[in-house]
């Protein structure tokens, strides 16, 4: 099983999920407004957009809402363009951070991400700077009280590649290309599927210790997360 610090990206989205609902519904419709720009409003043929419609469920956004996003992005109603922009950087350690944007202005927001991390102890770098060190991976995260031995049973059947326990129920990790497949097969076994989505899994970890880059990565990361344009935050730090 893969292990996770006390900074894994599960507490940070949990910490974004227990916020103010208008912030993350802001969140969600820029992805679906993306999601149906890129490939089309119908989610029976755009995978993306049929991942980002059940993530808006599973916060509870109306449907009529939902539906004023795939519109906004197929062009069918006005609205703001958004596209998305990935950065990496280095936070303070020398912790390698990517950071995943939906926006409307890449400039303005280059900009202030360049000033957050310089403000915190780090500095944005190029494409590829930090990237070689993670890997893609598609992640689920369900609500269950099976065991671990259960889950394992259910993610092998589903095509997963592992299972990571947390506090409300379990991980599994799979194939970016078999996301869809590998969720539908957990939802079909009964399993509460709350989230799916793609996220960049660090391989080499960095120790933070000194107490002062603790303070600074911990602030750094808060506000990157409470960033409007902001869609995910994935880091390599590691507490132990």
């Amino acid at each position: 099983m893969a292990g996770h610090s006390k900074w894994a990206n599960i507490k940070r989205r949990k910490a974004v999920v227990d916020a103010k609902r208008g912030k993350l519904f802001t969140k969600v419709s820029k992805e679906i407004i993306v999601a149906a720009r890129l490939g089309g409003g119908d989610p029976d043929g755009n995978a993306r957009l049929r991942m980002a419609i059940e993530n808006a469920r599973s916060v509870s956004m109306p449907v009529d809402t939902i539906k004023r996003a795939i519109l906004r992005g197929t062009g069918e109603l006005e609205g703001t363009t958004y596209e998305d922009v990935i950065y990496e950087g280095y936070g303070p350690a020398g912790v390698a951070i990517i950071v995943v944007c939906t926006t409307d202005h890449r400039n303005r927001t280059t900009q202030d991400l360049r000033a957050t991390f310089s403000k915190y102890g780090g500095n944005l770098g190029e494409t590829n700077s930090v990237s070689w060190n993670f890997t893609r991976r598609g992640e689920i995260r369900v609500e269950t009280t099976l065991s671990e031995d259960e889950l394992l049973l259910h993610g092998l059947e589903a095509g997963a590649e592992d299972v990571v326990m947390i506090d409300d129920g379990a991980l599994f990790f799979c194939p970016v290309e078999t996301l869809g497949t590998c969720a539908n097969s957990l939802t079909g076994a009964s399993l509460a599927v709350r989230e799916q989505r793609i996220v960049f899994e660090p391989g080499t970890m960095v120790n933070v210790t000194d107490e002062e880059h603790v303070k600074l990565l911990d602030k750094l990361l808060d506000v990157l997360d409470d960033y409007d344009d902001v869609q995910e935050v994935f880091h390599n730090a590691d507490e132990e």
